[in-house]
């Protein structure tokens, strides 16, 4: 009982103590339970039409056009500019896509499996598929017979893991062209639709007809804006205000920002030069005179020694009259060009060597080679190569093809060494064979480039860049620069040690870099995280150090009133000289209502613009002036117009030589003109109506 009377005692405390650890055990349940969704959340990297884009398959969309890219160029070494062009074009891609889809979805537009299977393998192939290098013939041009053998190749059972990898790049390559066509085709579809609502009518047909119907010949004088001083207007602060108002919604922005900053490039220093100039001297001796000239190479050079035999058309160009004109053991150098230096020595000269070879192949897969020796004994005796191989080949789409590798050049990067080699030591229609990790491949050499005069060279070149010294010292400089600095301080202590303050303005949250700075969006990532005035450490960038201070950062909206104040000035000017210039000519016209009496009181020539109509352009040689266009054309024949305002000036006119255009009026040629001209405009135009829509929250700034 003693026990429940002070268990009831402390009801209340009880209570508190059970709820709070209820709670904790609730709260806690829930952030447990609700990790995944945070950890989602975090990995969203956009939201495009009301759909997540989880930064995995983002990167994954990155990865797969960086292998089509590789694929494309041939490059396998992609440089930081390189990559940030492949990410932002990733973006636009996704972003029209996801755009694309929603509103298709909408009006049930969509392409079917049989449309696809026909724009991609059918009978009307798609461009995007034909202009495909992967895709050609021998000639060049595209082949159907190669599109089906690389499909093939697709279905094709690894025998290897490096064989696995390449089927899976191939896959990934053509799943890459495969949703690239679908879109096209959507694309196609929803702007057709779109043009056959947007389309010309009669009433659009007779106007453009009517707007080139008549034509006269003007004579003008005109006053630019620019032989009128500033100093002889006033803009107030309200007259500013008043055109910010009128014409805000042209300066309508994204998130932006400005900054300043200082780079200091990393260049050798002249202490660098003159190391690398007592080293390659040292050097000199030995490479003349060395037996192991291939080892000596390897061992200094800034490039490997490649044992490459070099044509007239691909030695170096700063080499070729040495090396076709010295003999073997000749040496050239050391020289300087182009901040490296060079010595070159003939290992080989009077070589005689094709420079293309054409084959054919059977692969035998490692439990096949034991084949190799009777095949090779078989087609020696007359076998018949082609049937060989499509019977025992590994590769199934040259196999179909009778084997047929085709031309295969000697100076390309890539082939294996040993196998070039080899084909070009044969002569037409020589055997042989070639082992590797894939297996046993059986060679047939079937014809070769006629034989060109070649010389093999060692190269050995130091390129003269920045020490260690040198680059510590640099960063230090930089360093010290930052350490020193505030916003106030920073183009004061520029100037003091002689550095160069750049500017760069409108810098928008996804910029890939500031100005030309190579790998810089990380100066951009900082500017976006911090605030106004903050200043830098030192951003390495490559090839230079930066720092940087912010000066302006930016919301979402419209620009400041502060911004554009220099813009609206100067168009109230230019509007309140127009209404100087229109006084002073009606004064003049007054007293004298010619033409030439107005151009000899303003010490200038009457000018002409000849066949002007209301479907003009360009008035003359004065440019882009509507307005004097259109009230030159209205204008009675012989007549003295009064001032006109326009874009460079303010025009006085005098039309003569009226002309109707003979050509009778066919509604349905203007209309189809006119169709065929807003197709070209048409396309953007409707993707950016439809960007303009949509939802779009871009959050890779918070992985980019």
């Amino acid at each position: 009982m003693a026990t429940l009377e002070k268990i009831r005692s402390k009801g209340v405390l009880l209570v508190a103590v059970v709820g709070l650890a209820l709670l904790a055990f609730i709260v806690g349940d829930f952030l447990n339970s609700g990790s995944s969704y945070f950890n989602q959340s975090r990995e969203i990297v956009a939201e495009i039409a009301g759909e997540d884009i989880n930064i995995k398959d983002y990167q994954a969309a990155i990865d797969q056009m960086t292998e089509v890219y590789k694929i494309e160029t041939g490059k396998s070494d992609l440089g930081e500019d390189i990559m940030s062009q492949l990410r932002s074009s990733v973006w636009e891609t996704m972003v029209n896509e996801k755009i694309l889809n929603a509103e298709a979805k909408k009006i049930g537009l969509s392409v079917s499996a049989d449309e696809l299977s026909d724009r991609l393998i059918g009978k009307n192939i798609h461009p995007l598929i034909t202009q495909r290098r992967a895709f050609a013939g021998q000639d060049g041009q595209f082949s159907h017979t190669m599109l089906v053998q690389f499909l093939n190749s697709l279905e094709e059972t690894p025998a290897n893991d490096e064989m696995k990898q390449q089927i899976a790049k191939a896959k990934s390559y053509w799943m890459f062209w495969e949703k690239t066509v679908k879109t096209s085709i959507l694309q196609e579809k929803y702007n057709t639709l779109i043009a056959k609502a947007i389309t010309a009518n009669s009433l659009d047909a007779k106007m453009s007809y009517d707007s080139r119907k008549t034509s006269v010949d003007v004579a003008y004088v005109v006053q630019p804006y620019f032989t009128m001083p500033d100093s002889l207007v006033t803009v107030s602060n309200s007259d500013i205000k008043d055109r910010y108002n009128k014409e805000k919604e042209q300066f309508k922005q994204d998130e932006n920002c400005s900054m300043n900053y200082v780079v200091f490039d990393i260049k050798p220093l002249p202490e660098d030069f003159k190391e690398a100039e007592t080293w390659m001297n040292k050097l000199s001796d030995e490479f003349k005179t060395t037996d192991d000239v291939v080892g000596l190479v390897n061992s200094n050079s800034d490039v490997m020694y490649d044992g490459k035999n070099y044509s007239e058309k691909t030695v170096p160009f700063n080499l070729k009259a040495f090396a076709f004109g010295g003999k073997a053991g000749d040496i050239m150098g050391p020289v300087f060009e182009n901040n490296t230096y060079t010595m070159t020595r003939i290992m080989e000269s009077g070589i005689m060597e094709s420079d293309s070879v054409k084959l054919r192949h059977i692969l035998l897969l490692p439990k096949d080679e034991a084949k190799a020796d009777s095949l090779v004994k078989a087609i020696n005796a007359g076998a018949n190569f082609a049937e060989l191989a499509k019977k025992y080949s590994a590769v199934q789409q040259t196999a179909a093809n009778g084997g047929e590798i085709g031309w295969l050049q000697s100076d390309v990067q890539g082939l294996d060494k040993e196998l070039m080699a080899t084909a070009l030591s044969k002569k037409v229609n020589d055997v042989f064979t070639i082992k590797n990790a894939q297996g046993v491949q059986i060679m047939q050499l079937t014809d070769k480039t006629p034989a060109r005069r070649k010389v093999k060279l060692a190269i050995l070149e130091r390129k003269v860049v920045p020490s260690s010294k040198t680059y510590s010292k640099i960063y230090n400089d930089a360093k010290q620069f930052a350490a020193e600095l505030t916003a106030d301080k920073f183009d004061s202590k520029a100037k003091e040690k002689g550095y160069i303050v750049r500017p760069a303005s409108d810098i928008l949250k996804t910029a890939d870099k500031v100005a030309d700075i190579p790998q810089s969006r990380q100066i951009v990532r900082w500017a976006f995280t911090n605030d106004k005035g903050d200043v830098s450490d030192v951003f390495d960038c490559g090839t230079e150090f930066v720092v940087a201070t912010t000066t302006e950062i930016n919301e979402k909206g419209y620009r400041s009133i502060e911004k554009v104040s220099d813009q609206l000035k100067a168009e109230i000017i230019r509007d309140k000289k127009a209404e100087l210039i229109i006084k002073n000519m009606n004064e003049k016209l007054s007293k004298t209502p010619s033409l030439e009496s107005l151009a000899a009181s303003m010490n200038d020539s009457v000018k002409v613009a000849n066949g002007v109509n209301f479907g003009a352009y360009q008035f003359g040689a004065a440019g882009f002036e509507p307005a004097v266009i259109g009230k030159s054309v209205a204008l009675e024949l012989n007549k003295v117009s009064a001032p006109i305002k326009g874009n460079a000036g303010v025009y006085v006119v005098r039309t003569s030589n009226k002309q109707e255009n003979p050509q009778p009026y066919d509604a349905k040629m203007e209309i189809m003109q006119l169709n065929s001209r807003m197709s070209y405009s048409l396309p953007y135009a409707i993707v950016e109506d439809m960007k303009d829509k949509a939802e779009i929250v871009d959050n890779r700034m918070n992985f980019y």
